[in-house]
């Protein structure tokens, strides 16, 4: 799938992997989840995830909070 595709995406979650400053799509889907929140991420609104944990985050807040479940930070 590529940005410039102007096809729908396929309903569902999309399979992805995570790089370093962007994310390679494994599966076609509308969304990933968010691994804090469990809050659907589209595609093209993701903009936070961990490469070690290959999670993707909905904001930064989401972020920490994740920390925080993982008992990363107080």
């Amino acid at each position: 799938m590529n940005r410039l595709d102007r096809r729908p995406p396929p309903p569902g979650a999309a399979e992805v992997e995570y790089l370093d400053g962007e994310f390679r799509v494994k599966k076609p889907g509308a969304f990933v989840v968010c691994a804090a929140t469990g809050a659907q991420i589209a595609l093209d609104r993701l903009t936070y995830w961990n490469v070690d944990r290959q999670e993707a985050y909905a904001s930064p807040e989401a972020k920490m909070l994740r920390l925080k479940q993982l008992g990363e930070v107080n």
